[in-house]
């Protein structure tokens, strides 16, 4: 059944709305073959007219073309833009200036460097250290290094006081051990420890230092009791002395060694009663 028409005149079949011919006479129908190929090119044209437009700003240009089949002889859409490169700045270089500075700062840092550690050992080759010896391996001869260096008081009563500044002051526990094991003799470190009750001179140190309550009174209490230096052995007796703030050490036998040295070389519990001290001359 044919179309009707606006016109009143009845239409074609869809896809053959085409004009008639000259005199009147209609076109024949197209094949299917011939129909596909003529609505090719009717999307060809407009693909053509998109394109112009778009070319003449009349279209916004979009990231996605129209969509349009992949029909035989139609050119292929346009490549999109390139993408983007990515440009590295470049690094500001370092001012020449600074560079020398640089290099010559860092050859004076070696320079130090290295007569620090040149100083260090010639320092302990002169003065070889004593660290990491025992104060069994000082006193070994009685009083250690007293034979050839100048280690002892050379003042009989200053080297009793000693004693008790010593053990009194905050002194780090090694070296209050070692200055005061030091100015005895093997025999005397021995005798220290048993008459005080401890086993040896390094364990009576740190607990005789326990028992100071009040350093003052305690390091100031033995002065010299003469004016003249003996030149024969010498007993200092606490008792002699008004010891507080402290415990009482007893009583030191020394003897004068070389260099005018006094080592104490003896140890005995304070007499009851104590005796008179010395004359003063």
């Amino acid at each position: 059944m044919a179309e009707q028409r606006d016109d009143g005149k009845p239409g074609n079949e869809p896809g053959t709305d085409i004009e008639p011919k000259a005199g009147g006479q209609p076109a024949p129908p197209l094949d299917e073959e011939q129909l596909r190929q003529f609505q090719q090119f009717q999307q060809f044209q407009d693909y053509l007219k998109f394109t112009e437009a778009q070319n003449q700003g009349l279209v916004p240009t979009q990231s996605a073309q129209p969509t349009t089949q992949n029909y035989g002889g139609q050119p292929p859409a346009p490549p999109g833009p390139p993408p983007g490169e990515l440009v590295h700045a470049a690094r500001p270089r370092t001012p020449r200036w600074l560079r020398r500075l640089g290099g010559k700062l860092l050859a004076w840092v070696i320079v130090i460097v290295l007569i620090c550690i040149g100083a260090t050992i010639v320092y302990r080759q002169i003065f070889p250290s004593d660290a990491g010896q025992d104060t069994a391996t000082f006193v070994q001869g009685g009083g250690g290094k007293h034979h050839t260096n100048q280690v002892l008081s050379t003042n009989p009563w200053e080297a009793v006081r000693a004693i008790y500044d010593t053990i009194g002051k905050p002194y780090p526990p090694a070296t209050r051990v070692e200055k005061v094991c030091l100015s005895m003799s093997e025999q005397a470190q021995a005798q220290f420890a048993r008459d005080l009750g401890y086993p040896d001179c390094a364990t009576a140190v740190p607990a005789l230092n326990a028992k100071v309550t009040d350093i003052t009174p305690y390091i100031y209490a033995v002065r010299p009791m003469s004016s003249v230096v003996p030149r024969q052995d010498l007993t200092i007796h606490s008792c002699w002395y008004s010891i507080r703030g402290g415990p009482l050490l007893g009583s030191f036998t020394l003897q004068e060694v070389e260099m005018g040295q006094w080592l104490i070389t003896g140890h005995a519990n304070s007499p009851e009663p104590c005796p008179a001290p010395p004359t003063g001359n």
